[in-house]
């Protein structure tokens, strides 16, 4: 929709597999492996999402099976051990989870991937039940957008919208998610606002300014 931001609702996974607090080691494994997903939810009640397991916290098993706790040092690795003897989802859990509410911006769920290093998240509702999943691919989808459908939103939700009284001369031109602007501005000083509204136009890869006019 031009204009609006995509959030987090218009790209999430609605089908999700996800398993119980009380899911034994290798059900969790085989569903990783069937799905071919590298994480899954941890569910209690009525779907509240309480924790993540994932294919590393699987892994320690493997890493420390020939280890104790003389042989590490530092309070991760010691939790790495502790889920290493782990038999059930419950002790095998990151918790807790990392999640995104429906509600998010794309821009506002890639922010959280970076800052907490996942690849995947699962989505919530106010009650923190799981209602999606939302992955790093999901995200990238706002970059399948046409040059056209992009050209057309900086024409009539930057340009047109900016000035509504005093049109500018300016020419939009967008190949690959590249937004090229060359013409004239009333006003040289808004260089920066129109910018930084053309680089929150979904899809947008990078924008190059090729606009001169007064300064005062």
């Amino acid at each position: 929709m031009h204009g609006t931001q995509r959030t987090v609702s218009d790209v999430m996974t609605q089908t999700v597999v996800a398993v119980s607090r009380g899911a034994p080691y290798k059900e969790i494994a085989r569903t990783l492996a069937e799905w071919k997903v590298s994480a899954v939810p941890v569910l209690a009640g009525e779907g509240r999402v309480i924790g993540v397991v994932s294919e590393a916290d699987l892994l320690s098993k493997e890493q420390y099976k020939d280890r104790g706790p003389a042989d590490v040092a530092g309070p991760e690795q010691l939790s790495d051990l502790a889920k290493a003897a782990a038999r059930t989802a419950a002790d095998l859990m990151s918790t807790p989870a990392v999640t995104v509410h429906a509600d998010a911006t794309v821009a506002e769920a890639a922010r959280i991937m970076a800052r907490k290093g996942v690849k995947r998240l699962p989505v919530i509702d106010a009650e923190g039940k799981l209602t999606g999943i939302v992955s790093r691919a999901d995200l990238l989808k706002v970059y399948l957008r046409s040059d056209e459908d992009i050209a057309q939103e900086v024409r009539d939700e930057v340009v047109a919208r900016l000035f509504p009284h005093q049109p500018p001369t300016v020419e939009v031109q967008v190949s690959e998610g590249v937004v090229t602007l060359s013409g004239h501005l009333p006003d040289a000083t808004l260089l920066p606002l129109v910018a930084g509204l053309v680089r929150a136009v979904e899809g947008v890869v990078n924008v190059d300014l090729r606009l001169d006019g007064p300064t005062g």
